[in-house]
Formats: structure tokens, C-alpha cells, sequence
């Protein structure tokens, strides 16, 4: 479908990556990683061809067919959800053109019997046809299907793209591609700015998606439930195994180990060698022997040992004072735009100390309370902040505040005051900028780049209440894993937006839900949240069901003897099933706790990824098993 032979590509005379090769297939969904500034995005370009080559070639298969959704997406402004859609189908919009034109001029022609008036005739017949063929009678209501089938209302499709969330917007942009039927599909971090649900959709269509795909996204547990080969860019090299990304990490340390020992192996043969040269070189007896390992030597291939750009910034937000023990109180929140209500009558509690999410699908209002929070935006009802409240706030569109024509030192050095300023080299090397880096330009930074250096700023002031909304968004995995071992460490309170699950498990203690204009309040972690949303939607999916014949069958049940013993068998399974969720439960907190304290030394246990996959595989059954015993149950009651 497509190969890429001996690709090169270099800016200021250092590589990219250099004369790398491989080959996408059908059914190939590749998770395409590496950290910020690696080449991923620079790939994506030259694969959709963007971006000329510098040596190497990329061969495509005839009529094969490519679609690219870029980090950023950019619309013309006063075009509609339909319209904006309609850019998927290019040559039937020309046809379109042409049929009007020569429609207009049989208009206004009276010459029907002239050659040209003939040929007109011609025209209209071969462009009507070549629409029909491409199916010009059929793409509207195709459009409508897809868009209603991303979560777009009627009602939506004729407002303006402009009106809506990045999130859906990124939608449309989603659309076109499926509209598009291509046979390669290039997505460079797709999860950015999708909620939860909409991520878990896109999850579902990849995965039953027919052609190719190279996905560069920083999201673990997307990349693990998506693609089935991964691609790793690391020091100009690339890394190609036909593993999800957990799976390819494990396998990828396990050939370090093997390499590392086979390295060693040759060493202690080479030194035993190097001795009997030494030992034979003097002797003329044994001279032709000594020239024979000498020989042996020079054409042994020395063992190779592959490198790690092991490289992560280093982070600790700085705490100030200590706040009363009611950081923000909100009562009877209000916030329109326009003619569209985002929040109503909200009432929240932020108490000291406390780690919050706010989730929920894009454009319910989440990074609108947030910056009310702050202080950003103008609202109806009563925002009170507590004593000593200092807040530092990462907004979703930080790095979009950076000046593009400072250097990463300057932007730093006119943020610090001046006891902080002395220190901007040393926060700067914690976030991965050093030597020449630090002059770099803030405009040919990568999207990960900017947002390290957005988080490195907020390093120059102390707060004890932090509010980020998506401080993610394009950070490589590692960068994401050291920010929330940060959090976590944070001695503060934390409100997090964000939908990235990985990031949120075990980070927060609440969560609350955005949707009708309204907020939902759950007690426990994104993990909690997630179980009671499935539990809720599988139960309103049992309710739409006929209620008269559910009650009929539950009373004849309810009536006998029989049934009672079921009743009661019910309760004493569901009893047990409840002891073991918990059980489990607490176990796998306490090994993902372990994990993030000695990583290493945690899954150096026997069979440790097997027994942990078990475990949470047996969870899911269990919480499956629950369910329906407890819709049965329920029906006892009706």
C-alpha cells in the first residue's frame, strides 16, 4: 500500500531520523511515538506529502487514497457544519460547478440547432453522469448520517463551525476524512480536545477500520486499545514491532537485556583473545596462531547495544502559602454565550487540599467554569474565593500566549522577577531546554516543546491552588508521566480538566460530571466515574425496554416458591461478588501505587504483567457479572 525507503530528513545540519525504512499494509494500525520533537508530526507531512523529501523515497500504491488530520485544524470562517463537511467531496463540488454553468448557458441560448448548442447537450449528459456515478444523489444524506452518527444534531448542522468547541470542530474534521474513503488515514494526535465518550467512539471505528493508519498520539491507553504495531522514532533511529505500545515497551526492554548480555558475552571472548595474543605474540612457535585471532578479531561484528534517549524534565510546582480551609465557593452559576446556555444555577464546594476533575463532552461549559474560577470570565450567581487563595492556572491554549519571535531565554527571563531570575537556566535544563536550545525561537518549537515551556513559566511564581486545563495536550508519554507524578506530589489543590483517563487514574478524588448545563458529583477516581457511567447507561438501555412485560414476568416470579430460593441464591451471589470486586480492587490500587513508586523494581516479579492483566481482566468480569445480577434483582422489585 505504502513504502518508505532509506527516508531521511535533517534541519541545521542534524537528522531527524536517517535513512529509515518500512511498509504500511492494510489492517495496519501504527502508533507512531516518540518524545516532543522526535520527527512524528515532520513524518506525518511527508507521508500525506507536505513536506518534500530530502533523500529516500515514498512509494504509494496506485489509487490509493490519503487522509491527514493535522494537530491543528483550520477552517474558513462563516461556513457551516454542512458546508465545512461538503469539503470532503472536491471533484463533486467541481462537477457541480460544471453542471450549473452549462445549465446557465442552455439558458440563455436559443440556438438549438448550432453545433455548439449540440455539444452543450453532450457536456451535460457526460458531467451528469460522471456526478451520478461518483454518487452526487447520495452525499448529502451521507454527510448528515456520519455527522448525526458523531454526535451532531439536526440543529447543528446549519451554525457556524466557529461556534463550536476545538473538540468539535475536530469532529468535522473526522467527518470529512470518513466521508473521504481513504485507504490510509494519518492522524496526528486525534485525541486532542476529544472528551471521554468521544474518544472511546473514535476507539471503536479505527479499530473496525479496513485500511491503513498511523496514529501519533501521546495517549497510553488509546495507543493500547487501538493499534496493533508500534513505531518508535528515538536518536534518528527508528523502531519497528508489531506490538501495541505497552506490549512493544516490555519487548523492546527484554531485547535491551538480551543485547546487553550478548554485549558482555563478546566482551570476555574478546579479552580471552586479546590474553593469548599477547600470551602467543612473542613465541615464533605460536606467532601464526597469534596473527589468526588477530584476524578473527578484526572481522568479529561488535555487539551493539541500542540507545535511549532517556531524557525527562524535571518537575515540582513550588506551594506558597497555606489557604483557609474553603479554597472556592460557587452559588447559583450561571454563564451564557449568546443565545447558548453553557452553565445553570451551579453550586460547587473546592475545599483545601482536595484533587478534582471536571469531565464530561466538549462544550459543557468545563474550561468556562474553570476560568470563572480564575477569574477570566464574567458570570451570573456568586464566586467566592477563600482566604489567602493564590492560584496558578495552565490555560488549554497556554503555549498559545508564548511570543513566537523571543527566544525560549528571553521568555523565561521576562517572566522571573528578581530572585527567581538567576534560576531560569537551571528550570529551563529541568524541562529539557539546554546548551543552544535555550536561544531556540518559541516559533519553531513543536506543539510538546511550547507546552514544556508554558509549565516551566509557571514554575516562577509559588500558589497553593493549581487549575490546568488539558496541561497534556501535546506531551510524549514520558513528559505526561513525570507531570503527574508532579501532581500527585503537589502538597496544594488541584483542579484538573482534562479526558485523558491514563493521566487521571489515581490522581484525583472527585469527579464531577458536565452535561446539561448542569454538574454531577462522583466520589472516587476516573476509574469510579467511568463504572458508574457504563452501569447508568446499560440500565437506561434495560429501561427502554417493555416495562408491562418485565413487571408480568417479575410478579409470576415474585408469586412463587421456586423463585423466592432464586431471590435469595441472587443475594448471596451478589454479596459475594461484591467481596471480591473489592478485594480485587484494593490489590490492583496497591500494585498501580507500587508501580508508581519503584517502577522498576515492581515489574521485575515473575509473570508481573500477565498476573496484573488477569486480574484487571477478572475485575471487568466481575463488574459484568454484577450488573446483570443486579438487573435481575431488579426485576424482583418492579
Amino acid at each position: 500500500m505504502l513504502n518508505v525507503h532509506n527516508l531521511s530528513v535533517s534541519f541545521g545540519g542534524e537528522y531527524l531520523f536517517k535513512q529509515v525504512s518500512f511498509r504500511l499494509n492494510g489492517g495496519d494500525r501504527v502508533g507512531l511515538i516518540g518524545k516532543n520533537g522526535a520527527g512524528k508530526s515532520t513524518l506525518l507531512r511527508l507521508l500525506s506529502k507536505e513536506m518534500p523529501l530530502d533523500s529516500g523515497t515514498i512509494a504509494i500504491e496506485k489509487n490509493v487514497k490519503i487522509g491527514f488530520l493535522r494537530q491543528d485544524i483550520d477552517f474558513e470562517q462563516g461556513r457551516t457544519v454542512l458546508e465545512e463537511a461538503y469539503q470532503a467531496f472536491v471533484e463533486l463540488k467541481a462537477l457541480e460547478l460544471k453542471l450549473d454553468e452549462i445549465n446557465l448557458q442552455l439558458a440563455e441560448r436559443t440556438d438549438y440547432e448550432s453545433e455548439d448548442y449540440h455539444q452543450l447537450m453532450v457536456d451535460l449528459n457526460d458531467v451528469t453522469h460522471q456526478y451520478d456515478i461518483l454518487g452526487g444523489y447520495n452525499y448529502q444524506g451521507q454527510t448528515e448520517k456520519i455527522l448525526l452518527g458523531l454526535g451532531f444534531k439536526r440543529e447543528d448542522f446549519l451554525k457556524r463551525t466557529d461556534t463550536f468547541s476545538g473538540g468539535w470542530r475536530m469532529r468535522i474534521e473526522l467527518a470529512k476524512l470518513l466521508l473521504q474513503n481513504n485507504d490510509v488515514l494519518l492522524l496526528d494526535e486525534p485525541t486532542n480536545h476529544l472528551d471521554i465518550e468521544s474518544i472511546i467512539w473514535l476507539e471503536q471505528f479505527l479499530i473496525n477500520y479496513a485500511g491503513a493508519v498511523v496514529i501519533v498520539s501521546h495517549d497510553k491507553m488509546f495507543l493500547d486499545n487501538v493499534t496493533n504495531r508500534t513505531i518508535e522514532i528515538s536518536l534518528g533511529r527508528i523502531y519497528d514491532y508489531k506490538k501495541p505500545y505497552s506490549k512493544y515497551l516490555r519487548l523492546r526492554a527484554e531485547m535491551k537485556e538480551q543485547q546487553l548480555n550478548a554485549q558482555k558475552n563478546q566482551e570476555r571472548e574478546i579479552q580471552q583473545a586479546e590474553r593469548l595474543i599477547e600470551k602467543f605474540r612473542a613465541k615464533s612457535t605460536k606467532a601464526s596462531m597469534a596473527q589468526s585471532l588477530i584476524k578473527k578479531l578484526d572481522k568479529m561484528e561488535r555487539i551493539e547495544v541500542d540507545q535511549e534517549d532517556n531524557a525527562v524534565m524535571n518537575v515540582r510546582f513550588p506551594i506558597s502559602v497555606t489557604p483557609g480551609k474553603v479554597i472556592a465557593e460557587v452559588e447559583g452559576l450561571s454563564k451564557s454565550y449568546g443565545e447558548n446556555h453553557v452553565l445553570q444555577a451551579i453550586d460547587l464546594l473546592i475545599e483545601r487540599d482536595s484533587k478534582t476533575a471536571f469531565v464530561g463532552q466538549n462544550g459543557q461549559g468545563k474550561t468556562t467554569l474553570a476560568k470563572i474560577i480564575v477569574g477570566e470570565l464574567e458570570h451570573q450567581g456568586r464566586v467566592k474565593l477563600g482566604h489567602n487563595v493564590q492560584i496558578g492556572y495552565f490555560a488549554q491554549n497556554q503555549a498559545e500566549y508564548l511570543d513566537g519571535d523571543k527566544t525560549v531565554l528571553d521568555t523565561m527571563i521576562d517572566a522571573a522577577n528578581e530572585k527567581n531570575r538567576s534560576k531560569v537556566r537551571d528550570i529551563l535544563g529541568s524541562f529539557l531546554f539546554s546548551g543552544d536550545e535555550v536561544e531556540k525561537y518559541v516559533k519553531v518549537l513543536s506543539g510538546g516543546e511550547r507546552n514544556r515551556l508554558a509549565l516551566a513559566k509557571m514554575l516562577l511564581r509559588p500558589f497553593n491552588v493549581l487549575v490546568m486545563d488539558e496541561p497534556t495536550n501535546h506531551l510524549d508519554i514520558r513528559s505526561k508521566n513525570v507531570l503527574k507524578q508532579a501532581l500527585m506530589n503537589f502538597e496544594g489543590t488541584l483542579i484538573l480538566v482534562s479526558h485523558d483517563r491514563d493521566f487521571l487514574q489515581g490522581l484525583t478524588n472527585k469527579v464531577y460530571e458536565f452535561k446539561d448545563r448542569r454538574i454531577k458529583e462522583y466520589l472516587g477516581d476516573i476509574d469510579f466515574y467511568l463504572e458508574q457511567r457504563q452501569v447508568d447507561g446499560f440500565r437506561a438501555i434495560e429501561q427502554n425496554q417493555d416495562i408491562t412485560k418485565k413487571r408480568a414476568k417479575s410478579e409470576k416470579a415474585g408469586n412463587s416458591f421456586k423463585d423466592q430460593k432464586k431471590l435469595k441464591s441472587l443475594k448471596n451471589k451478589l454479596s459475594s461478588i461484591e467481596s471480591k470486586i473489592s478485594d480485587l480492587e484494593k490489590e490492583l490500587a496497591e500494585i498501580d501505587h507500587n508501580l508508581l513508586i519503584d517502577y522498576d523494581t515492581t515489574i521485575a516479579a515473575p509473570n508481573f504483567f500477565d498476573d496484573y492483566q488477569k486480574k484487571k481482566e477478572t475485575l471487568e468480569a466481575l463488574m459484568k457479572d454484577w450488573e446483570q445480577i443486579t438487573l435481575t434483582l431488579d426485576e424482583f422489585s418492579l
